[in-house]
């Protein structure tokens, strides 16, 4: 699919659609005379149908927002989690990462850097582009909008949900494209959005400007990161895993220079990491926001940051890890804690939920994963990766 050597790579498994393979490429943080894609393929043969790039190219539509950059210098715009498809549209939606380097100081650009920090949907069949959406035009702190879409009706609407690192619950009409609402969490400062269009105006002072320390908040980790929210109907809430923090760092210029690029230490310098002002004791979170109007229906503060995606179930529970090691479920309507087991290593990737037998049962997979040594000790050779399995209660099934 594209030279390894150059980077590329797959972070995420693919999704199927009406017989095609659709799958996202990541590994575009480095300068070469090319650009990340989404491509599908032919579930019987894997040939590949189409390829969408997820970069905006000199000539073609959205190629000026990049300036007078060459193609070989507009990296980033990794889609490097799944996409998901709605049959109800026959769209499949998929999530863009930031432009790279991360600063506009060091990637040289000072437009919106298409298709970056977006979500695309895409004709399934054709992978033409019906619509897509910027949140964050000329991203500047890595502070990116890639995570899962999703889609819920409600009121009427067919609408699809998106919330970064910033905090900020982006609403859009899914069938267009048309932004609907954003409700912010409270915890970033680099930015305003107008309640009306859903336009992002970046506040002068948190713009980095080439070897000048500026603060921020919320820090790279970001108030949300890869740990999926979960949905729960009867609440009409997203039950969202959040981090809490802030950071001081410098932006330095990067050289122009093919095999060059890159992201991380690589344009940037970390200062410093200190807790939000916000929440000064406690690292994380987990809350539940109502779609409709944004209300927080509860908040339970965390002493460490959330390590494992959300879920919920139709018995009425929330559940999360912590990278206290802690397995925290929740009551959906009132976050009323009913549950607490501390596990020998923190909760990684996604609970789930089955039943057997007319019990219903909590796969729970924990492991050496990101987080280990924030509260937890450090990793070693004997730290478990395994799978903790829970009965349910027959009041919670």
């Amino acid at each position: 699919m594209a030279d390894y050597k150059l980077g590329y790579r797959y972070t995420s498994g693919p999704i199927v659609v009406n017989g095609k393979v659709i799958a996202g490429m990541t590994g575009c943080e480095y300068y070469k005379n090319d650009v990340c894609f989404i491509s599908a393929h032919d579930a019987d043969t894997g040939k590949e149908l189409w390829r969408t790039t997820t970069i905006a190219r000199p000539g073609e539509p959205g190629g000026e927002t990049w300036g007078d950059l060459p193609l070989t210098f507009r990296a980033g715009g990794d889609s490097w989690l799944p996409g998901t498809y709605d049959p109800k549209t026959n769209l499949t939606y998929w999530s863009t990462a930031q432009a790279k380097p991360w600063g506009r100081v060091s990637r040289g650009t000072d437009g919106d850097a298409l298709y970056t920090n977006s979500t695309l949907a895409l004709d399934p069949q054709t992978g033409k582009m019906v619509w897509y959406h910027q949140f964050l035009p000329g991203e500047t702190h890595d502070l990116d909008e890639v995570f899962e879409n999703v889609l819920i009706d409600h009121d009427g609407r067919s609408s699809l949900f998106k919330m970064g690192k910033l905090g900020i619950l982006w609403e859009l009409d899914r069938k267009t494209g048309k932004f609907v609402a954003a409700r912010d969490l409270g915890y970033q400062d680099v930015l305003e959005v107008d309640p009306t269009t859903g336009k992002v105006t970046y506040r002068a002072d948190k713009i980095p400007k080439l070897g000048v320390p500026v603060d921020f908040c919320p820090g790279f980790q970001g108030v949300r990161n890869w740990r999926a929210t979960a949905y729960h109907p009867k609440t009409q809430a997203l039950y969202i895993p959040i981090t809490l923090g802030c950071q001081r760092s410098v932006f330095e210029k990067v050289e122009q220079k093919e095999g060059g690029g890159g992201y991380g230490l690589i344009g940037h310098k970390m200062l410093r990491g200190y807790p939000h002002p916000a929440s000064p004791n406690h690292r994380g979170g987990f809350l539940a926001m109502n779609i409709r109007n944004g209300a927080i229906l509860w908040h339970n503060p965390l002493a460490t940051s959330p390590t494992s995606a959300a879920l919920t179930t139709g018995g009425g529970l929330a559940i999360l890890g912590d990278a206290s090691r802690y397995l925290y479920i929740y009551d959906v309507t009132s976050g009323k804690l009913l549950f607490r087991a501390r596990l020998p290593v923190p909760v990684q990737g996604f609970p789930i939920t089955y039943t057997v037998g007319g019990k219903q049962y909590l796969g729970i997979p924990v492991g050496t994963g990101c987080y280990i040594g924030e509260g937890t000790g450090s990793a070693t050779a004997t730290s478990p990766n395994a799978m903790y399995v829970f009965t349910l209660p027959e009041r919670a099934r």
